[in-house]
């Protein structure tokens, strides 16, 4: 895609992929522009999602982001913390993450899965209000649905191997399937 183009995704909306039952709800900080023009969840190349998510036994096999719309057949969902898209999550301000956290609540609280899984602790500490939030399960909950905050997967974020999110991510799905 030319700049121009994923410039202009800035205004595009990424559908959350999402049915009653799911076990996890996986939740971005916010869409980026590549995600925006193609309209798939985790669509940059150097972005860890899908590969995690596999390696960590949600998924049978390695999913490309056009295939997301298999995950509810897996009990798994995707959302963003905040729709408007940027080239990056750092372009959000704090009250754009305190809205989104809002909003979210919201959309948790009508489909009740059973787990929330923000990735970005950061964005989840501020949508939140947690400032002591650390990876891993959380105290707060949305009605009765269990949070947890897991790395964010960006290629950005070189603190996380790919095999140690996968780790915290099969902590995860253990716990759902618990």
């Amino acid at each position: 895609m030319t700049p121009g183009e994923l410039e202009a995704a800035r205004d595009r909306v990424v559908e959350d992929v999402v049915a009653g039952g799911l076990q996890v709800l996986f939740c971005g900080i916010n869409p980026g522009l590549l995600s925006a023009a193609t309209g798939f969840h985790f669509a940059r190349p150097g972005n860890r999602f899908w590969p995690v998510l596999h390696l960590s036994g949600f998924t049978p096999r390695l999913l490309k982001p056009s295939e997301q719309g298999e995950l509810p057949s897996y009990g798994l969902g995707i959302t963003n913390v905040v729709a408007r898209a940027t080239a990056r999550a750092d372009e959000l301000d704090a009250e754009e993450l305190r809205e989104g956290g809002r909003l979210l609540r919201e959309k948790v609280a009508a489909l009740e899965p059973r787990w929330l899984a923000v990735v970005g602790v950061t964005a989840y500490r501020t949508a939140f209000g947690e400032r002591g939030a650390r990876i891993g399960p959380q105290e707060t909950t949305v009605g009765a649905t269990r949070i947890w905050a897991l790395p964010n997967p960006s290629g950005l974020n070189a603190r996380w191997t790919a095999e140690s999110m996968a780790e915290e991510f099969a902590r995860l799905r253990a716990a759902a399937s618990a």
